[in-house]
């Protein structure tokens, strides 16, 4: 075999070894848009209906009764998303919210579900509607108030931003969501503010 021949096979070589390690990018790449894991700080501006208790052995200088206080509440919030098409996946989605009004401890889950659209980019809007449930849990630290302890139907309308960082790390740059609750009979509006690192695979 003479000179020529083996820098052609050499090079024959390479050209095959480089087209195989595209095609094996490639795949991860498609299977990295499959599945999508969120996880990060959520915020959460929850009104929360309270009720008046005054027991004989309270002093008679307890609050008024005090009727969805506006409360602010910190948690977490975690998502999982399978894509069905380039544009379209199906999300499940998970928080906790905790937080105090007249010193007294409330939390506020949600259990949802839904379709997300979204369009892939180095910064990817994105956005949904998910339906399903949530739990709310009051702890009374005062004898003033009771809890008013309840589960419910929830919905949840809204979108944001991504951005890659990685060609398997993204950072949810903001997430907005406008949550509707049924607690106690009644509608409660909030706003539900997320960020967080997203896992791709």
């Amino acid at each position: 075999m003479n000179e020529v021949s083996k820098i052609i096979l050499s090079r024959g070589w390479k050209a095959i070894v480089i087209l195989l390690a595209s095609l094996v990018a490639t795949s991860v790449l498609q299977a990295q848009d499959k599945i999508e894991l969120f996880g990060g700080y959520s915020f959460l501006r929850a009104p929360v209906q309270l009720e008046e208790f005054v027991p004989p052995a309270c002093p008679p200088t307890c609050s008024p009764v005090i009727t969805n206080p506006r409360t602010n509440m910190n948690g977490w919030e975690f998502s999982a998303a399978y894509r069905l098409f380039p544009t379209l996946s199906a999300v499940a989605d998970f928080s906790g919210h905790y937080g105090s009004t007249t010193g007294n401890d409330v939390r506020v889950q949600t259990y949802l579900f839904g379709p997300q659209i979204a369009f892939p980019a180095r910064i990817s809007p994105f956005a949904h509607v998910l339906f399903g449930g949530a739990h709310e849990t009051f702890q009374s630290n005062t004898c003033c108030f009771v809890g008013m302890n309840d589960s419910a139907f929830a919905t949840a309308i809204g979108g944001g931003i991504d951005a890659k960082m990685a060609p398997f790390i993204s950072w949810r740059i903001i997430q907005g969501d406008y949550l509707v609750t049924k607690f106690h009979g009644n509608t409660q509006n909030q706003v539900r503010v997320s960020t967080g690192i997203i896992l791709r695979f």
